[in-house]
């Protein structure tokens, strides 16, 4: 996979302040792009939950909620590979040494589980900018 996609398949984003309500502008995004490109409902609520978490953890974790900073999401279409590339404006970390929610140590605790559902449910997903980026991509070919 690339490390990021070209600026010339981004079709349209967005920019919101990094509180929570927003997470609803994602969603509303999300829903216009899909309805948009005709993506059939079957890859739906695996983009929904995917990215939306991905903007959830660029508002928490990548901002701290500070509204002063902003979330931005892009989308793209090539082919038959629907992308979103979620950016925040935080410190980043290293997605390399994430915990894997489902060994035994992991189960209880709260927090951990973005990143392991994002990857879960997108076709690829690709961490950039020291983390600051994320760029996930889900294959709709119908059939």
């Amino acid at each position: 996979m690339s490390t990021l996609i070209s600026s010339s398949l981004m079709k349209k984003s967005i920019s919101f302040s990094s509180k929570f309500e927003n997470i609803d502008l994602a969603e509303k995004f999300i829903t216009t792009i899909c309805e948009y490109e005709d993506i059939d409902e079957r890859y739906f609520g695996n983009i929904i939950i995917a990215v939306t978490e991905s903007v959830n953890n660029a508002i928490v974790h990548g901002n701290k909620e500070n509204p002063e900073k902003d979330v931005n999401l892009h989308y793209f279409l090539n082919g038959k590979e629907l992308g979103f590339v979620v950016e925040d404006q935080g410190e980043g970390f290293n997605f390399d040494i994430i915990p894997d929610p489902t060994l035994p140590e992991n189960i209880e605790k709260l927090s951990g589980r973005g990143i392991f559902l994002m990857k879960s449910l997108a076709d690829e997903v690709c961490f950039t900018k020291d983390g600051r980026s994320v760029e996930m991509k889900f294959d709709i070919t119908n059939g």
